[in-house]
């Protein structure tokens, strides 16, 4: 799963099989590439070596997903469209800046929808949850861990 700016920023890319960093960056610079010179009309799918390279724009992002040949393109679609809705409860209307400067959240939002490449929660709701306690526990070790600086 790559986010990709308009300007090729890479904003947030998580890898579900192990390829050396020479071969991602080849991946996503080549990627990038392909998918910025679509117009904005034409399929969201297309081809790359032996994957298949799924894509939606949502305002100044690509989410893109490289799926193996025989995976659904619109299971995938719908799984980037959940990715995203999840990402807007969650921030409030995401923007770029989100995500910019709280990267590790985006990463947490996509841990919990998606592990090993495979769809593990649909629901937008469970996610939200787990993310809100996980929230609540950061919190109350930061809580905790002041308390305890307080008294050396």
């Amino acid at each position: 799963m790559l986010l990709i700016s308009r300007q090729g920023k890479v904003r947030l890319s998580k890898w579900f099989t192990t390829l050396s960093p020479k071969a991602k960056t080849k991946i996503v610079k080549d990627v990038t590439q392909l998918v910025h010179a679509r117009k904005s009309k034409m399929c969201n799918f297309l081809e790359y070596k032996d994957t298949k390279i799924v894509y939606r724009r949502y305002a100044s992002l690509f989410f893109i997903a490289g799926i193996a040949s025989g995976d659904n393109e619109l299971i995938t679609l719908e799984i980037i469209h959940r990715y995203v809705e999840i990402l807007d409860r969650y921030f409030g209307n995401v923007a770029e800046l989100d995500l910019i400067f709280n990267f590790q959240k985006a990463y947490s939002i996509l841990d919990e929808t998606i592990s090993g490449g495979e769809l593990q929660e649909s629901s937008k709701k469970s996610v939200l949850r787990a993310l809100t306690q996980a929230d609540a526990i950061e919190e109350q070790e930061a809580i905790e861990e002041g308390s305890v600086n307080r008294r050396e």
